[in-house]
C-alpha cells in the first residue's frame, strides 16, 4: 500500500497546471472595475493616477495600464484637458441597455420554456437576494440580483446569447447598483423574482414573458434620467 502512495501522488500532481499569477494591472483593473460597477464609484468620478497610486502602494505605471484595460472596456473615457474619469451614463444609454437587455431575457424565458430546462438555479438566487434585503445588504442584493439574471440566460443554452449579455454585462451590473441605491425597499426588488420563477415552473409562457418584461422595463418607474442625474 505505502509502496503505491507515491505513484499515486504523481498522478494527482501531473493532473495539476502551475498557478499563474495575475498581472498587477490586471489585479488593480479588476478592483477598480468592481468600484465602478457596485456604484461605488459613481459615474463622472475623475481617477487620479498619483492618488490611485499612493492608496494601492504602487507606481503609476500599472495604474496607468488598468485605466487603458477600463478605458477599453468602455467603463472609463478621456476628457480634453481633464484626463480620465468614469464614464458618464444617459438617460438613452440606460434605456438603451434595459431594452435591449428586455429581448435577451424575453428570447432566454421562451427558450427555458421550450427546452424545458430546469429552473432550479434561479432559487438560489432568490433566497440570497431575500437574505440581502433582510440584512439590508444592497451590494450583495445587487450580487444575487445580476446572478439571477445571468443564470436565466445561462439556462437557455444559446452561446451566442450569453456573448451578447456579457458585452452589456458591465453597464447592466452598474445601472442595476445605481438603481439599487435608489430604491430604498429592498424587499420589493427581491420580491419581483420569485413569481418569474414559478411561472416558469408551471410552464406559463405567456406570463412567464410578461412577468420578465414587466421587471426589465421597471427602470423606467425611477426614470432612467434620475439614475443619469446620479453622475458626479
Amino acid at each position: 500500500m505505502t509502496d503505491q502512495l507515491p505513484d499515486q501522488l504523481d498522478s494527482v500532481l501531473s493532473t495539476l497546471t502551475p498557478i499563474e499569477q495575475m498581472p498587477l494591472r490586471m489585479q488593480i483593473a479588476d478592483m477598480l472595475r468592481r468600484t465602478i460597477v457596485s456604484g461605488k464609484l459613481r459615474p463622472g468620478s475623475v481617477l487620479v493616477e498619483t492618488a490611485l497610486a499612493e492608496q494601492m502602494n504602487v507606481s503609476r505605471a500599472p495604474i496607468r495600464e488598468a485605466i487603458q484595460i477600463l478605458e477599453n472596456d468602455g467603463l472609463v473615457e478621456t476628457v480634453a484637458y481633464k484626463g480620465k474619469r468614469v464614464k458618464p451614463l444617459t438617460a438613452r444609454e440606460i434605456e438603451e441597455t434595459y431594452s435591449l437587455r428586455e429581448v435577451f431575457e424575453v428570447m432566454a424565458v421562451r427558450r427555458i420554456l421550450e427546452m424545458n430546462k430546469p429552473v432550479e438555479p434561479l432559487w438560489i438566487h432568490c433566497r440570497a437576494m431575500a437574505t440581502a434585503a433582510r440584512n439590508n445588504d444592497r451590494e450583495a442584493l445587487t450580487a444575487a440580483d445580476e446572478a439571477f439574471h445571468r443564470t436565466l440566460i445561462r439556462l437557455s443554452d444559446h452561446d451566442l446569447l450569453l456573448a451578447s449579455w456579457n458585452s452589456l454585462y458591465f453597464r447592466i451590473h452598474q445601472i442595476m447598483a445605481l438603481r439599487n441605491v435608489a430604491q430604498p425597499n429592498l424587499a420589493e426588488i427581491a420580491a419581483n423574482h420569485p413569481p418569474i420563477v414559478h411561472a416558469l415552473e408551471d410552464g406559463d409562457v405567456d406570463k412567464a414573458v410578461s412577468l420578465i418584461s414587466e421587471h426589465t422595463r421597471s427602470i423606467a418607474d425611477l426614470d432612467p434620467a434620475s439614475i443619469a442625474e446620479m453622475n458626479l
